[in-house]
């Protein structure tokens, strides 16, 4: 089943995405499941994805990146998750790391960090969420005080991709509380400096390659060409990557949709019941249909807001959209086709358990169901309410 921007690629791009989905099929698949029963961030495979390049999709070409646009990060997303969304999920955040510090100002960090994540040497994460503060970004604790040469930070983070294993970690941090988000910077955070106290990795349901988890800081100094953005402006810059960050979640869960109805029509098509193919059956043909029919219809959604990121264009109500409709259907289609198969769906070979436990992660990532009801109204609030 081809994937939904593939009609869209170039030669270069194509090429790209093949490489990606025969080291999808040849390496994440076949492994997945034992990454998940030994709890552990495959890090090798991680390295041999960079051997591939898909640590370099967004960094400049002058950066010696591949400079792909959003279009073909939404792609590899929905090829990836196909085989695992757990793993996906970590390949992404150090790509975004790489992709945003290759436009930093400070030229040790395009010189040295860059070449080192893209390469796999180093990992990288971005740290918004704490343990006391998810959803309501604005409410961050971890907080940065000035001193001579740089910044003082102290404080703990949670729910970090790759906290187990990243050397790099962009870190959201406030510095006036009485200023709420206009008070937020962004810091570039190095672990292997002192201050820097990694935690233990979160045992979270079936999604071990994520290496979840957290860390604290305790005066650890960051030198003023450590800040990424300034008060005021880097809570801007974290909403406008977490608009991007909840459409490749969208496109990640179209992987798992298109990975359980590729598997259960596989199945259903091979198996007889009553003198004739499951597939035949009306009852099973029409649910299959219904995975199939929102399969569509959320890749249509990813589409658009993608397209709308790659042109710069306003992508907060797109992103909310494709991002609702995600959490959804997914659970439900995936659950959907299980049933097409029977208890047979619920036997490991087939992958469908994993992508069960990743859809509900998937729900949470990067704003919920009921955050993301709180964009939309708010938009419809904004565009059709009483005026002002």
């Amino acid at each position: 089943m081809m994937g939904f921007l593939r009609a869209d690629l170039t030669a270069e791009e194509a090429a790209f995405l093949d490489g990606a989905a025969a080291f999808a099929e040849n390496t994440v698949r076949p492994n997945a499941d034992e990454w998940e029963r030994a709890r552990r961030q495959p890090v090798e495979a991680l390295r041999e994805a960079a051997a591939l390049g898909l640590l370099r999709l967004e960094a400049p070409k002058e950066q010696g990146g591949l400079g792909h646009r959003y279009l073909v990060k939404l792609a590899l997303c929905e090829e990836m998750s196909r085989a695992d969304m757990a793993f996906a999920f970590s390949l992404v955040n150090t790509q975004n790391v790489a992709a945003r510090l290759a436009l930093s100002p400070s030229a040790r960090h395009r010189e040295s960090h860059v070449p080192a994540l893209m390469s796999g040497a180093l990992f990288g994460a971005t740290a918004l969420s704490e343990p006391g503060a998810g959803s309501d970004f604005s409410a961050i604790r971890t907080s940065a005080e000035k001193v001579e040469g740089g910044w003082r930070l102290n404080g703990e983070k949670g729910w970090i991709t790759n906290a187990g294993i990243a050397g790099l970690f962009i870190t959201y941090v406030q510095t006036d509380a009485s200023a709420g988000w206009r008070g937020i910077a962004c810091f570039l955070v190095d672990a292997r400096r002192e201050g820097f106290a990694r935690g233990e990795a979160y045992a979270l349901m079936g999604g071990h390659a994520i290496g979840a988890g957290g860390f604290a800081l305790r005066d650890y100094f960051a030198p003023d060409d450590d800040m990424l953005a300034p008060p005021g402006e880097a809570f801007k810059l974290a909403m406008k990557g977490v608009n991007g960050a909840r459409v490749y979640v969208a496109a990640m869960c179209a992987g798992l949709l298109a990975s359980a109805l590729e598997t259960a029509l596989g199945y259903a098509a091979g198996r007889e019941a009553f003198g004739k193919s499951l597939l035949e059956h009306q009852g099973l043909n029409w649910s299959l249909g219904d995975v199939a029919n929102d399969l569509e219809a959320l890749r249509g959604l990813v589409a658009h807001a993608g397209g709308l990121i790659d042109r710069g264009e306003d992508a907060v109500m797109a992103a909310a959209h494709a991002k609702k409709f995600a959490g959804r259907v997914t659970l439900p289609r995936l659950a959907d086709c299980i049933q097409a198969m029977g208890a047979n769906g619920l036997r490991e070979e087939h992958g469908l358990h994993r992508h069960i436990a990743c859809a509900k992660l998937a729900a949470y990532t990067d704003g919920s169901t009921e955050m993301m009801n709180e964009r939309i109204g708010a938009g419809l609030l904004k565009s059709y309410g009483p005026p002002t």
